[in-house]
């Protein structure tokens, strides 16, 4: 039950009201990267962060690094590190030398933040989407309060 969202509504006692909340469930999931040689910054959305699409990233990753040995340095997410991970990166590894593998990965030390690049992407996007549905929300409000106060103005001058 803690996934409920509860409120009060006007209904009879003792009864329960179900509202139905559409996609209760949809999250935003986002791979990224930062090639630190020419600042360029990768996104890329995914329904849910799994071993399925970090695997699909490393790939996309690769496809725009055609041919070029990829150092992927990243937290300790469970995805990152899982078997489906593992098993791709042995299968395009192979049983060559550590230092001729077309994707190797390194991983921060757990619960650093601030040795993550991306963390401040992160943070910078975040600040910027609060501060547009902030300003959406007060416009909303405001329209509100102008509708309010024309339709109160038309209706009086209409009697």
């Amino acid at each position: 039950m803690s996934d409920d969202t509860t409120g009060y509504v006007w209904g009879r006692r003792n009864q329960r009201i179900e509202i139905p909340i559409e996609n209760p469930n949809d999250r935003q999931t986002y791979c990224g990267a930062l090639n630190l040689y020419n600042k360029d910054f990768v996104l890329t959305p995914y329904d849910r962060g799994n071993g399925e699409n970090t695997v699909l990233f490393i790939q996309h990753l690769q496809a725009l690094n055609k041919d070029k040995k990829l150092i992927i340095i990243w937290d300790g997410a469970s995805y990152h590190c899982c078997k489906e991970v593992q098993d791709y990166l042995n299968k395009i590894n192979g049983e060559v030398e550590e230092k001729n593998w077309k994707v190797t990965f390194i991983l921060f030390e757990p619960n650093a933040p601030d040795q993550n690049p991306v963390e401040d992407v992160w943070l910078r996007e975040k600040i910027f989407y609060e501060n547009i549905f902030m300003k959406i929300k007060h416009l909303m409000k405001l329209n509100t309060v102008l509708l309010s106060f024309l339709i109160k103005r038309f209706l009086i001058l209409e009697k």
